[in-house]
């Protein structure tokens, strides 16, 4: 029972430990500047230690200490994780990014700066700008914030493609999922697998009258004639875009951004800014995020300097009223009893996605339909989390940045509360738990294999841990 035990603990262990990865940058210190500082007689002064250090890669002693607190506020301080676990569990990912440098994996520049990109916005969504994550973490500056992003984000997608080589061929069959499922039923250790929901919505999306496009259109043609004319794009920019970042120091100050092919920019704006020759402005065009032209300012190989003015059509409140009203009649109708929720979805939702499924929305990192209620995203919960199966949220406004902007009723369709493992309704999440736990037992045993031809040193003060692996070759 106890390596049972183990075994569910090491698999949640290790998903904590990746989840934390790309929030572990954010120490605002490089590891060379941790090894070592200079005090005011230029004298050496240790300020942090190496741990371990495994082919070019190294370990600090803070880094333990970093992972463990981080792990311990995600995870509620529930798992019981010694400083060698953590340890060891780093020192795999070091060994899996050493060697996807010696086995000649390729990641792209492009694809690591789309990461930073994505992670940036991210961060920057959460604190409410770039700035606020400069200053909080403690970076330099945007460019320093970028570096490191950049530095541990290239690791993570070698690592993630050297684990995905190493595993590519691992599969389960039914009888071992089934096998899986009894052991862990023998030795009463069945995971319990939190409350989950299914939701259905339909959607009204909010779109300006043509008034208000023909409005909109006018005036960017009109910024356009100004611009050729021998106006400042950049003044125009700042004047009249409503692009929050048009004010700031960082990319999108005064509307100017550097692009490639590979940038995280919406197909729109990428599409039209790749037309242009240097110093062409665009045509106004329109994306999720309303009306925009385009002045290429300089083609730098596969990089484009190019600024920017968008400009929003207004939603009146009129409108918006209207609706949301509209919305109000059709969820009487279905409470009514005088149309299901499903021909309501067919007759009047404007989203094209989950119109075709009657309604039903699908949870975007499983793709199925089912959302674990608590990883689900804060907004969503708190509109549906005290709603019964069969009930409906009132209609609410909802935006997707760079999309759409729409009201919204939700049903909840089914819900299944928090349980104990079963084999017939949890087989799909059973068979995910084999898989992984077999990948993990390859993973381990590709890692005992490599480790007696990698270059590994341990601290002193690490030779007492008790590892799973022969780390330190006796």
């Amino acid at each position: 029972m106890q390596e049972k035990n183990n075994n569910l603990k090491h698999i949640k262990m290790k998903q904590h430990i990746i989840l934390v990865l790309l929030l572990f940058i954010f120490t605002g210190i490089n590891a060379q500047d941790s090894i070592s500082s200079t005090n005011s007689n230029s004298e050496r002064i240790k300020v942090d230690g190496v741990a371990v250090v495994i082919g070019k890669n190294i370990v600090l002693d803070s880094d333990i200490d970093k992972f463990k607190k981080e792990l311990k506020q995600r995870i509620e301080g529930k798992l019981d994780i010694t400083d060698c676990e953590i340890l060891e569990e780093i020192m795999v990912q070091k060994l899996l990014a050493h060697h996807a440098v010696i086995d000649s994996i390729e990641v792209s520049e492009a694809e690591v700066n789309s990461e930073v990109e994505r992670n940036i916005a991210y961060f920057g969504q959460q604190l409410g700008s770039i700035e606020a994550v400069v200053e909080y973490y403690g970076f330099t500056d945007e460019e320093d914030l970028r570096k490191e992003l950049y530095t541990i984000q290239n690791e993570q997608l070698l690592i993630q493609r050297e684990k995905a080589s190493i595993t590519e061929k691992i599969d389960v069959t039914p009888e071992e999922v089934r096998t899986y499922f009894k052991n862990l039923e023998k030795d009463d250790n069945l995971p319990e697998f939190s409350a989950e929901i299914e939701l259905a919505q339909i959607v009204k999306i909010l779109k300006p009258t043509e008034e208000e496009t023909n409005r909109v259109f006018e005036k960017l043609n009109s910024i356009k004639k100004d611009i050729e004319e021998g106006y400042s794009f950049r003044l125009k920019a700042l004047i009249n875009s409503d692009d929050p970042a048009v004010s700031g120091n960082g990319p999108g100050g005064g509307g100017k951004y550097t692009i490639t092919r590979e940038s995280n920019f919406i197909k729109e704006f990428k599409e039209v800014a790749f037309s242009l020759d240097e110093g062409e402005i665009s045509e106004p065009f329109e994306s999720g995020f309303g009306f925009h032209i385009i002045q290429v300012e300089k083609i730098k190989g596969q990089e484009r300097d190019v600024r920017h003015i968008l400009v929003q059509p207004v939603i009146t409140q009129a409108e918006l009223d209207a609706s949301k009203e509209e919305l109000v009649k059709i969820r009487e109708q279905i409470l009514n009893g005088e149309i299901t929720f499903e021909e309501a979805v067919s007759k009047y939702s404007d989203d094209d996605v989950t119109k075709n499924n009657q309604g039903l929305i699908l949870n975007p990192q499983t793709n199925d339909t089912r959302f674990d209620l608590t990883r689900m995203d804060p907004n969503l919960y708190n509109k549906v989390s005290s709603l019964k199966a069969g009930e409906i949220t009132t209609p609410f406004y909802d935006e997707v940045r760079g999309e759409s902007k729409m009201h919204k009723i939700i049903l909840l369709k089914s819900k299944n509360e928090t349980h104990t493992a079963n084999f017939i309704d949890d087989y799909e999440k059973i068979q995910q738990l084999t898989l992984q736990k077999k990948q993990e037992e390859t993973i381990d045993k590709w890692a005992k294999d490599k480790i007696e031809d990698t270059y590994i040193k341990i601290n002193e003060d690490f030779k007492k841990c008790e590892f799973s692996k022969n780390w330190k070759k006796q």
